[in-house]
């Protein structure tokens, strides 16, 4: 009822706005055929355009109207406004049924861009074709006084980014030549300002003034998008205009046949290197003066401005121009050697300005593109890559997406080419621990390739040490944004007041200096981090660090996903040990905390599972770990599956050295922390452990005392003390009456099984036994051990006293 009560609702309000919307149209329809389109007409083209913009049915005018706007766009007496207005709307309509529009006869070159706009917008490729086609032969031909071709090189751009085999080949000829005059031969002379008409306005002008650099000297060469001038030349904005374009033009045609490369088709582009085509000449031309162009803007671009907007498009500029200059390269191999020399010398000019650090991606992937080729070593151009930007430049979220999505693009290239990447995993991180939200699925891609047996558990301690990472970097910046007068040396002797006092102090600068390391350094690293992780406690609240802390459960699965694939036993016996010491050292976030402990022991069983042989190998920290009632506690989901681990591995046939003096040792240890979770006495506190731990203690010493018969009667007895626990009053306070009558049926199965030891030996062999009855006995266990209760007990729902 109230489903449509709704819809009738929604129903009502949108022929409301429908109605609305036709009366509107109707009012600017009366003033576009009024006697004269004026200010008013403007103001209502205006009000429709937004409400169209932003309605979801803009297709409720009627064909009558959408006529009128098609006549009056295409009238030679419409205002220029009024026309731009009106194929503004028509766009907004596309796709369109009533659409009447043909650019083949239009003459005027800004009403020829107008149509087109319109006619792309429909996104049909006969229309795109048909605009192509009108395009180019407008281009071909000199154009008639007072027309440029400034208005339809922008719906060029469009037509080969919606379609590029729209064009023929000996369009594409066409254009490139075109292109290649453009970029190359544009004036060096600066245009003349427009008269203003005014009384005192002389019919005499000043010679023109030649184009200058952006640090005010006069050019001495060509000219292009960054020479300055106050008025400029249509030629010249042609210049800046084929700039733009150049590189998907570049992509779609400059280096092979047409009708099968797109834009952003690196495959094909590699291809092309090797496509040879009779009518390459006007391709190969545009190559070359695109390179001049980009050698022209590469020196420009390390010129000082005297504007502040000039310095940003240098940038902007050289990084276009870098790409550029790979993609010429890509398609033909002879301009390497020219381009490697020219980006060499230009990374010295700028490697030390981190303005231009967003410039260096584009030049290090030239290098990776092509160093092979040209025979140079790009080693020290990584190097400085991945040691100083990330370190200076990880707060600037833009430069990080940038340079992650950089790495991760590139990451199988750097791993087969460099160990630079791969070594520089701790700056890396940096860009993840401050920018953590918006970087997670780039670092979900990039972990895999930052891991191998020499980085793993290095990357282990990171990752567990993330969140403390980003307080760390907090500090760091903080520190750098001090007066100098207040950088002074901390007293060696005294202890820090604050993080920002021990940043510099020598108690913690070797801590801070680890974790904000640059590079690999396993053997550097120091006894511990509590000191530093205790210190920075002040700043586990702080928003940034508790969503990088969010991070780390994710990366963590992954890392043990992935690390699994390669590790041997010796580095899967480190990571337990890790991952058993690692559990006591955390920063205290206790979401995080929770979290993490989640994550290790589940992949603690993994581990388990991958190598058994680690429960004899490993028996004292085991042993030790396992036998705290501390760990259970506190430690919970790492505790469980550590004890369901030893049930389920710790067996000769997993490992002929496990021996029954070890099975013993595990037993009465595991007995004693059962013992203490379960006894009654008056001062004893309420019990705090999870259900699932009781049972998997007692599953557990069940198992062992099956590899052990003699441990069978202890077992047993334990067992049958289970009624009188759940029963009491400080155990049904805490616990609910499901978990309790879970754990009193566990106790009755395990110890109903035990009164057939051939059986429970049978039913509790580990997953690895060779036969398969025995791994579905496994896989099953509940059942087998509730079929076992009903053949001893066949009365329902009774068990023992």
């Amino acid at each position: 009822m109230f489903t449509a009560a709704a819809e009738s609702f929604l129903r009502q309000a949108r022929e409301s706005r429908e109605e609305e919307l036709r009366r509107f149209a109707a009012r600017v329809s009366a003033l576009l055929q009024g006697p004269e389109a004026g200010a008013e007409a403007v103001d209502g083209l205006q009000r429709l355009h937004l409400t169209v913009a932003a309605t979801k049915y803009p297709r409720q005018l009627n064909g009558k109207f959408v006529e009128l706007l098609q006549t009056v766009l295409c009238s030679p007496k419409s205002p220029e406004q009024i026309q731009v207005l009106c194929a503004a709307i028509l766009r907004e309509m596309s796709p369109c049924n009533e659409l009447i529009l043909s650019c083949d006869e239009i003459q005027d070159t800004k009403l020829l861009s107008l149509v087109s706009s319109v006619l792309l917008a429909q996104e049909d490729k006969g229309e795109v074709a048909a605009v192509g086609q009108r395009v180019v032969k407008a281009l071909e031909k000199r154009l008639p006084e007072g027309q440029s071709a400034r208005f339809l090189l922008p719906v060029l751009a469009n037509v080969i980014s919606l379609s590029p085999a729209s064009l023929t080949e000996e369009q594409t000829n066409v254009v490139s030549k075109k292109l290649a005059d453009w970029l190359r031969y544009a004036s060096i002379q600066q245009g003349m300002a427009q008269p203003s008409g005014g009384f005192f306005s002389s019919p005499r002008t000043k010679q023109p003034a030649p184009i200058t650099e952006v640090d005010g000297a006069v050019a001495t060469d060509f000219f292009t998008v960054l020479s300055v001038a106050q008025h400029y030349t249509q030629d010249q904005w042609l210049n800046v205009q084929a700039f733009s374009m150049l590189r998907n033009w570049l992509l779609c045609y400059g280096g092979k046949e047409l009708n099968t490369l797109h834009p952003g088709d690196k495959a094909g582009v590699d291809r092309a290197v090797t496509s040879v085509v009779s009518t390459a000449g006007p391709r190969e031309r545009l190559r070359d003066k695109a390179f001049e162009y980009c050698q022209r803007l590469m020196e420009q671009s390390t010129r000082r401005p005297l504007k502040k907007d000039d310095g940003d498009l240098q940038k902007a500029c050289l990084i276009e121009a870098v790409t550029i200059m790979d993609i010429i390269c890509k398609q033909d191999s002879s301009y390497v050697c020219r381009a490697v020399s020219s980006l060499q010398m230009l990374h010295s000019r700028i490697c030390g300005d981190a303005t231009y650090a967003r410039a260096l991606l584009p030049i290090a992937q030239f290098f990776l593109n092509h160093s092979k080729l040209a025979a140079v070593d790009s080693d020290a151009i990584y190097k400085h890559l991945f040691t100083d930007i990330p370190a200076q430049l990880f707060h600037n979220p833009s430069l990080a997406f940038e340079f992650v999505q950089f790495c991760k693009d590139n990451s199988q290239l750097f791993t087969d080419s460099s160990s630079i990447f791969r070594q520089s995993f701790p700056n890396l991180f940096k860009f993840l621990a401050w920018n953590s939200p918006p970087l997670i699925s780039e670092f979900v891609d990039l972990l895999p390739f930052l891991l191998d047996p020499g980085t793993a558990i290095e990357i282990f301690h990171l990752l567990l040490d993330l969140p403390c990472l980003t307080a760390a970097l907090d500090i760091q910046l903080r520190a750098a944004a001090l007066p100098a007068s207040e950088r002074a040396r901390a007293d060696p002797a005294g202890k820090p007041g604050t993080c920002l006092e021990a940043f510099r102090h020598p108690l913690y600068k070797g801590l801070f200096q680890h974790l904000l390391r640059t590079t690999a350094a396993p053997q550097d690293a120091p006894e511990s981090l509590v000191p530093l992780r205790l210190l920075l406690g002040s700043l586990a609240g702080s928003p940034r660090v508790v969503q990088c802390a969010e991070t780390v459960p994710v990366l963590l699965e992954l890392f043990f996903r992935v690390v699994a694939e390669f590790a041997d036993g010796s580095l899967i016996n480190q990571l337990v040990v890790l991952l058993l010491q690692r559990s006591d050292q955390l920063y205290e976030i206790p979401a995080f905390k929770e979290d993490v402990y989640r994550v290790l022991g589940s992949q603690l069983a993994v581990l388990c599972g991958l190598r058994p042989a680690l429960l004899v190998e490993l028996s004292s920290e085991i042993l030790e770990f396992s036998g705290a009632v501390s760990n259970l506690q506190s430690k919970e989901p790492i505790f469980t599956h550590m004890v369901w681990a030893v049930g389920e591995y710790l067996s000769v046939s997993c490992d002929k050295r496990c021996t029954v003096e070890q099975i013993s040792r595990f037993f009465e240890s595991l007995e004693a922390v059962l013992f203490e979770i379960t006894q009654l006495r008056p001062q004893a506190c309420t019990p705090g452990c999870a259900p699932r731990a009781i049972s998997v203690l007692m599953a557990t010493l069940t198992k062992l005392a099956a590899r052990s018969q003699d441990l069978i009667p202890r077992v047993s007895m334990f067992l049958s003390k289970m009624r009188t626990f759940v029963q009491s009053p400080a155990v049904t306070s805490v616990y609910c009456e499901e978990d309790l009558e879970e754990i009193l049926i566990r106790a009755t199965e395990l110890m109903n099984l035990l009164k057939m030891p051939s059986v429970a030996q049978f039913v509790f062999t580990p997953p690895v036994a060779s036969t398969r009855l025995q791994r579905e006995a496994n896989d099953s266990l509940p059942v087998a051990l509730r079929m076992v209760t009903e053949l001893l007990e066949p009365a329902p729902g009774s068990v023992p006293v």
